[in-house]
């Protein structure tokens, strides 16, 4: 079958029958009789509780199943079950699992430019992402990195524009921020940090306890409906927009290169559609659950609060010194960012005629 084919397959919602046409058709010169039956292990960043993340993993496994006949299966394991949810990549790099979900920007303390696999400060929007990622050879920028570690990368989830997270008391202007002990990963972290912040790093399923007993003062993690699912409500009281270290940011499924080379082109192919499926179905799914679980928060007892254009507005001063300063300091680095920032411009000219006018039409229409 061929891999548009595949592809249409794994996007159509009703289209088992299609699917098991795998079993009769010939793939890439051989029927799927012929293909060997193949087993292996996803260890995720995710807890079972959080099912739309977690989901992601699952929808790669199920499409993956179907497709290959269940000759090709894939196991998905929650954060802690098989490793500790941060550390995938060492899992998938080791062979300890065959493959991983996750998200790039957990791992920057490896290489800095991971970064630009999941989202950066002040950087693209979903549908800018996926573009870059598929269209502007981000993808093929990033698996150049991932290639040091032995891994190749797919993207595989997309959580939405995220929130600005959630603070036990109300800011007032960059000045409160200083001290704070706040959980935030990646550069959007760095950035907080360069602004006087407390930064840790903690997995989802820890938030909450550290967030009720005051180890910290502040927390975010992904949009209204997971960190309802993970009590942060119950914690703090103040909840703060736009999320504007994470605009976009996109989940990776990792697999072990030579586990990768292991596979026939047919199951490569059916991988690489399932994680693609994945990703838009995880994109849709949060744009309806954030929406409900935001206005449900509005009703109880969260008081949800723009950041402010003071702290906006340091804060991407802060982006631009930390960019500016990462690509002085690394090639590999500078070579990323030169080309994802014109990658940029260009999809922000285009967004200001087309999207950014159309939002500012009132909804009298």
């Amino acid at each position: 079958m061929q891999r548009r084919q595949l592809i249409q397959a794994a996007s159509l919602a009703g289209g088992a029958g299609l699917l098991s046409a795998c079993r009769i058709r010939r793939i890439d010169g051989a029927s799927s009789a012929e293909l060997p039956s193949v087993r292996w292990r996803m260890a995720t960043s995710w807890p079972h509780a959080l099912d739309t993340l977690y989901g992601g993993a699952q929808t790669i496994a199920e499409q993956v199943g179907v497709m290959s006949g269940g000759r090709f299966t894939i196991e998905p394991y929650a954060a802690g079950e098989i490793v500790p949810g941060l550390q995938v990549l060492d899992a998938v790099q080791n062979g300890a699992v065959e493959c991983g979900h996750t998200a790039s920007y957990y791992y920057v303390g490896k290489n800095p430019a991971l970064a630009f696999g999941t989202a950066v400060p002040f950087g693209l929007t979903p549908q800018q992402q996926n573009t870059w990622l598929y269209e502007g050879g981000g993808n093929e920028a990033l698996d150049r990195i991932y290639s040091d570690f032995g891994v190749r990368s797919f993207p595989a989830g997309n959580t939405g524009p995220q929130m600005g997270g959630w603070f036990k008391r109300e800011l007032d202007g960059p000045a409160s921020l200083k001290g704070l002990k706040m959980r935030i990963p990646g550069l959007g972290g760095k950035v907080m940090a360069a602004m006087g912040v407390n930064v840790q790093v903690l997995p989802g399923g820890e938030i909450y306890l550290a967030l009720e007993r005051g180890a910290i003062d502040a927390a975010e993690f992904t949009g209204p409906y997971d960190d309802e699912k993970l009590g942060l409500p119950k914690a703090a009281r103040f909840y703060y927009y736009p999320g504007w270290w994470e605009p976009g940011p996109t989940l990776t499924a990792l697999v072990n290169q030579q586990a990768w080379a292991k596979l026939p082109k047919a199951y490569q192919e059916m991988f690489r559609s399932a994680c693609q499926s994945a990703n838009l179905l995880m994109l849709s799914r949060y744009d309806r659950l954030n929406a409900v679980a935001l206005e449900r928060l509005r009703q109880g007892n969260t008081q949800v609060e723009f950041y402010g254009d003071a702290i906006l507005k340091e804060a991407q001063s802060a982006t631009a010194d930390l960019l500016a300063d990462s690509a002085r300091g690394d090639v590999g680095f500078n070579s990323l960012y030169s080309a994802w920032k014109d990658f940029r411009q260009v999809a922000r000219g285009w967004n200001q005629v087309t999207e950014l006018s159309f939002s500012r039409i009132s909804d009298g229409a």
